[in-house]
């Protein structure tokens, strides 16, 4: 533990910020569960996790947890997800 009191209340900050960042990395990876979960359900149930994940991953962009093109990118991935099982279901 720090000695100087700038250097003890970073510490404090530091924990804080770790807690907040670790709550919205594990709600990004939980919503991207549920959308890979809910491609082999409906197509309305699909697109509703989809939706919902990229509230979550846009909000976590917004508090700077993840950078805009990693989110970009997670989007992007889960979107060609679910196209491909609403592809398979339409045949």
């Amino acid at each position: 533990m720090p000695n100087i009191k700038s250097a003890i209340k970073r510490v404090k900050v530091a924990e804080r910020n770790q807690t907040k960042n670790r709550t919205w990395r594990t709600s990004v990876r939980t919503v991207k569960a549920q959308v890979i979960a809910s491609t082999s359900t409906s197509k309305d149930a699909c697109q509703k996790a989809l939706n919902n994940a990229y509230k979550v991953i846009d909000t976590a962009v917004s508090k700077g947890i993840l950078h805009k093109n990693a989110a970009a990118r997670r989007k992007s991935r889960l979107a060609k997800l679910a196209n491909t099982v609403t592809a398979k279901k339409k045949k």
